[in-house]
């Protein structure tokens, strides 16, 4: 049966067979998600039974896991305890023996994975934030069997910062970490070694808390020139390094652990673990000071510790649109109080500004079509001669003022605004949690009864068959009806808000449509009218 099909046939059966696939593939193996602290306690008797099995192999794949050059200190990681707990209204944060921020779990309600647990936001495994590897491979070793002291075991933050100093006496030299938390998330450090040694301070590994289908997660790296520097997952297929760097951050979707004020003359370094995922850490100084922030990409909370950390908000290729966009929107909700309505209003908006260019394609699509006839008489006419035809044809379109690229330039000219809201819509974290109405009731999420997604299809449906169309090859027309089922099937995994813009933006499609094909009906009535006036006259 393949056989007979023309290239086209296939490729239709292929691009459907692969979306169905594609969605029940995800289904039915969805994506693994990373155990928080609360889920390994529900697990722990089973986790405690099978420890002694794997504890030989964790220790080769902590090695492999690491990637690079610090294997003996990735696997003293593994034997870590927590030495200080800090508890504040939207986070509980620990500090352990390697004089790491081990775990931080956020609280906030809006915040769960898809265990419908708290988020964590530092990973299990690999590097966290605030390790140190030394140059000195002696030293290091030494290092990872020596554990950090607390001043506190514990500590309560309020409006008042809380500090903790952690120290390691090792035989040679003496570090001592004095950490300053703050309960908007952020927290200052100063390190300092009481002998000149060389070190390496970690960002660590990005946060798991969230990655959905095609939004960026990896590292950034933010430099003086106001260059933004991003290497996602699977990419770090070699080591680099940045100077003159003002914002170092490893990211996922909505939120990040970040270092930053840690001054321009040191070097920030990108090196991959074996699966070539990036790993961020600095080439430190023995006296050290720098801030940093764990937790959501949350542009308010952002602004208001440091406006530099506003950058790790990443809009992908097109930030330059979606920044002013998602000020828009920001503004939107300030004064209508739901998120919901301000995705619609900001729709409203947008196709408002972009109604000249709308409106001209659509009324060239409309008088290509209206001629098409006429076009097809030429082509038959003069099927022998084509230069006779094109230049035929050409004469036509300029006779009744159609552009065979009118409709299709408008349209071109449209794409990088809607790339960018939809940017917007799948990094903005403000939309976790965050109800429209009735049955929806988180915009980050995917509608769970599928409403939403079936009504976009449908609209998208409704809105082809009101668009006039000027295909010469069936199977082009065949393949485009089936686009609304394709893109059903696409957007029932997407956000909610994403899926709202959509559906929305057809709606005005629709409108915007029907208004020009009445005009054009009634030109045509008139038209109509007036040769059948003059007939009676005569």
């Amino acid at each position: 049966m393949l056989d007979k099909m023309t290239p086209n046939q296939r490729l239709m059966v292929a691009v459907v067979l692969s979306v169905i696939f594609f969605v029940a593939y995800t289904a039915v193996f969805p994506p693994e998600q990373p155990q928080n602290e609360q889920n390994r306690t529900t697990k722990s008797v089973a986790l405690k039974e099978d420890a002694a099995k794997t504890q030989a192999m964790k220790q080769k794949d902590v090695s492999k896991l690491a990637g690079h050059d610090i294997p003996k200190g990735e696997v003293a990681t593994q034997d870590s305890t927590v030495v200080t707990t800090i508890k504040a209204k939207d986070f509980i944060l620990k500090l352990d023996t390697l004089g790491r921020i081990a775990s931080k779990e956020l609280l906030d309600e809006r915040f769960r994975d898809s265990d419908d647990l708290h988020a964590q936001v530092i990973p299990d495994v690999g590097a966290k934030p605030l390790f140190i590897r030394f140059a000195d491979e002696k030293l290091n070793e030494e290092a990872a069997k020596t554990p950090y002291v607390a001043s506190i075991s514990e500590a309560t933050l309020g409006d008042k910062p809380v500090e903790v100093t952690l120290t390691q006496k090792l035989p040679e030299l003496t570090v001592t970490k004095k950490l300053t938390f703050y309960k908007d998330g952020h927290y200052d450090a100063k390190i300092e070694l009481s002998k000149e040694k060389r070190y390496f301070l970690y960002v660590g590994h990005r946060p798991q808390v969230s990655k959905k289908l095609m939004a960026a997660a990896g590292v950034l790296v933010y430099t003086g020139d106001k260059v933004v520097h991003i290497i996602e997952d699977g990419d770090a297929e070699e080591r680099q390094s940045f100077t003159d760097v003002l914002l170092a951050s490893a990211f996922d979707q909505y939120t990040a652990t970040i270092f930053y004020n840690f001054g321009t003359d040191r070097t920030v370094i990108v090196d991959g673990d074996s699966k070539e995922n990036p790993v961020l850490y600095i080439d430190a100084s023995p006296k050290m000071t720098l801030s940093g922030y764990i937790g959501p990409k949350e542009y308010k909370t952002l602004k208001a510790i440091d406006p530099v950390l506003v950058n790790a908000v990443e809009f992908g290729w097109f930030t330059f649109a979606a920044k002013p966009l998602f000020a828009i929107l920001m503004w939107l909700y300030e004064h209508i109080g739901n998120w919901g309505w301000a995705i619609i209003a900001l729709t409203a908006l947008v196709r408002l500004v972009l109604y000249p260019l709308t409106y001209k394609g659509m009324v060239s699509m409309q008088k290509m079509k209206e001629i098409s006839p006429k076009v097809k008489e030429l082509q038959q006419k003069y099927k022998g001669d084509p230069q006779r035809m094109n230049a035929a044809v050409m004469e036509l379109y300029k006779k009744h003022g159609a552009n065979p690229l009118g409709g299709c330039l408008p349209m071109l000219l449209q794409i990088p605004v809607f790339f960018a809201i939809y940017r917007v819509l799948l990094n903005a974290v403000e939309l976790q949690g965050a109800p429209w109405i009735l049955w929806v009731n988180d915009l980050s999420r995917m509608d769970p009864t599928f409403i939403l997604p079936i009504l976009m299809g449908a609209s998208m449906y409704y809105q082809q068959k009101l668009t006039p169309t000027n295909f010469t090859d069936p199977m082009q027309e065949k393949v485009m009806k089936f686009l609304p089922v394709i893109f059903t099937f696409f957007f029932v995994t997407f956000p909610s808000g994403l899926v709202l813009y959509w559906f929305v933006n057809n709606l005005f499609s629709i409108a915007q449509q029907m208004i020009i094909n009445k005009q054009f009906q009634n030109a045509k009535e008139l038209k109509e009218h007036i040769e059948k006036k003059k007939k009676s006259e005569k």
